[in-house]
């Protein structure tokens, strides 16, 4: 499935092949992305009326996994349109049915799942990150794996959907990079990002092995989330926040393994909510 993906980011950068910026300053922004973490746990101990909910890291994520199906009636549900006589003719005419125009829908709503989880305040606020371009990239890579996992449990059809996913994910990518006011070529930022999201992603898998050391997802999670300065492990401030992140991913992952294929396929899903936690 790999390579499939790898020719899809090669289609989408000959397409915006013509969208220049200056170079110089992926370096710059990339630095600037980097969580503060020791800086807010140290704040937060300062302010002990602080607005924002406090929350006890060692006491969360630690009930049992279960399905993130969306029950049946939910407001947060995508049905697809049901639509009958001349509509319906025109719409199947159209293959707006087809297999391959389902699929895109499915995907879509997929990814409205991991962006909703991602762009949220609340992940940043109980992991202590600031919310930055080079944070909110790790955290959507993070997020597209635990999905890209969950889908190839499902074989071929899962490694079709996941392409198409990929291939949402890489137009998002290149408006977020856009947005972020870099004067660099798009090309050279994609093919940065096009590594740096293929690394993780190998990493993360070989982190969740069964046979994987206990602190290799935490280190893992450190280095690809948290890390600003090249250190390996994470100690002191940031201990808490990596290994609760770890916590959340294990689950995350069970979660979705539990969630049956109907629901993974329509994103009739919702990620674990983080907002509202309490200590």
């Amino acid at each position: 499935m790999l390579p499939r993906w790898s020719r899809a980011v090669t289609r989408l950068s000959r397409i915006n092949a013509q969208k220049y910026m200056e170079r110089g300053n992926f370096c710059a922004l990339w630095s600037r992305g980097h969580s503060k973490f020791a800086a807010v746990a140290a704040e937060s101990t300062q302010k002990s009326c602080d607005t924002k909910t406090e929350v006890n890291l060692n006491k969360m994520f630690w009930s049992k996994p279960s399905s993130l199906a969306l029950p049946p009636g939910s407001p947060q549900r995508i049905e697809e349109p049901q639509y009958e006589g001349i509509k319906h003719f025109i719409l199947k005419l159209m293959l707006f049915y087809s297999k391959q125009s389902t699929a895109i829908r499915g995907a879509n709503a997929m990814y409205c799942r991991i962006t909703r989880q991602v762009d949220r305040h609340a992940i940043y606020d109980v992991f202590s990150l600031e919310k930055t371009f080079r944070t909110t990239f790790s955290l959507l890579v993070l997020h597209m794996w635990l999905y890209l996992r969950r889908l190839k449990e499902e074989g071929k059809d899962g490694s079709e959907l996941g392409q198409y996913l990929y291939e949402i994910y890489n137009h998002d990518l290149e408006l977020r990079v856009s947005k972020a006011g870099v004067n660099l070529l798009l090309s050279k930022w994609m093919k940065e990002l096009e590594k740096i999201f293929y690394g993780n992603i190998v990493a993360y898998d070989a982190a969740i092995l069964p046979e994987a050391k206990q602190d290799e997802l935490p280190n893992v999670i450190w280095r690809n989330v948290f890390s600003d300065d090249d250190t390996l492990t994470p100690d002191g401030p940031a201990l808490l926040p990596v290994q609760a992140m770890s916590r959340y991913v294990r689950r995350e992952a069970k979660c979705l393994s539990l969630t049956d294929k109907a629901a993974v396929f329509s994103g009739n899903f919702m990620f674990t909510s983080l907002e509202g936690i309490k200590s």
